[in-house]
């Protein structure tokens, strides 16, 4: 008896898609035939294209594709604001219920893992986010670098720091506003578990590549294309429009951030090309070495000339 109910338990909740891959591995293509042929809503799992205004260097669907095939969270605040794991939760949560509610399938698609982690895991109790205290820290970082905090936090909270590159600016800051704002290292409170898991069946899809030097080549093809396209020129626009500075969220993003460098005449075009290529190899590499974390995904060869064709089946079984 225990047993059926454990089974009907499990069975009725309702599905939901994670579509998961590295940068250039055909993400976005796959899930927009998808929508063509599957009732499903598509949610971004991608903490780039949250920022408006910034579309060539986020390889962001083009405004063609998105009026024929909608993309929840793409677009939805200023280069200015920040967008947290916690945010992308609560967002990515109602809109599932909604698009459920709809009779429809939540299709989950990005790179983004910690957001992925986040929704299926949940959240420890860490503080929300204090712009009063990240403007402080912001000056702080301004005036003594990145590095000096970097001491401060290992003073505080030796674990987190530990971890932590000294040049992470995003994360050194966070943990430190953590600690200020609650009196606890974020180590500890990490220890103290989260909200509870995500109500869903999940069928979870990674794109992996069987040949990681043909992701290579991908990568740099289209970083190149960025560059050819404009991107120099979006950045140039948005630091017009925008009170940008580049330890912002938005400006720490691949791309965004060499290319910062070359309009500060930090390095030159030839530095810009081999730098933001390298960068996101590296990135490719972090978001592949989550995906093989995950134990109990359906690994599918993202270079396969059928790729379409197997996510489908992935989905139907």
């Amino acid at each position: 008896m225990q047993s059926s109910c454990k089974k009907v338990c499990v069975t009725s909740l309702p599905t939901a898609i994670f579509l998961m891959g590295p940068t250039a591995s055909g993400k976005t293509d796959v899930a927009v035939e998808l929508a063509k042929t599957l009732s499903i809503e598509i949610i971004s799992v991608d903490s780039a294209l949250v920022y408006r205004n910034m579309n060539i260097g986020t390889a962001k669907p083009d405004a063609a594709t998105l009026e024929h095939t909608p993309h929840h969270l793409i677009d939805i605040i200023d280069p200015t604001d920040a967008y947290s794991a916690a945010a992308f939760r609560h967002d990515a949560l109602k809109l599932m219920a909604d698009i459920s509610k709809r009779g429809k399938l939540p299709l989950l698609v990005g790179g983004t893992m910690m957001y992925f982690k986040a929704l299926r895991e949940g959240l420890s109790p860490l503080p929300k986010a204090d712009a009063e205290l990240r403007t402080f820290l912001d000056a702080e970082i301004a005036q003594h670098g990145i590095k000096h905090l970097h001491a401060k936090l290992a003073e505080v909270d030796a674990d987190t720091a530990a971890r932590l590159k000294p040049t992470d600016t995003q994360r050194i800051q966070r943990a430190m506003e953590i600690y200020r704002l609650s009196g606890q290292p974020m180590s500890e409170l990490l220890k103290q578990g989260g909200d509870s898991k995500l109500p869903y069946r999940i069928v979870p899809i990674a794109l992996i590549p069987s040949d990681r030097s043909v992701l290579h080549r991908r990568i740099a093809n289209r970083f190149k294309l960025m560059l050819g396209n404009g991107l120099i020129e979006e950045l140039r626009n948005l630091r017009k429009n925008y009170p940008l500075h580049p330890n912002l969220p938005s400006m720490r993003c691949v791309g965004y951030r060499q290319s910062w460098q070359f309009l500060e005449g930090e390095i030159d075009a030839a530095k810009l090309l081999e730098t933001g290529i390298i960068a996101t190899r590296q990135l490719a590499k972090r978001q592949l070495t989550w995906l093989r974390s995950m134990h109990d995904s359906i690994e599918i060869d993202c270079l396969s000339h059928d790729l379409l064709k197997k996510v489908r089946a992935a989905i139907a079984d």
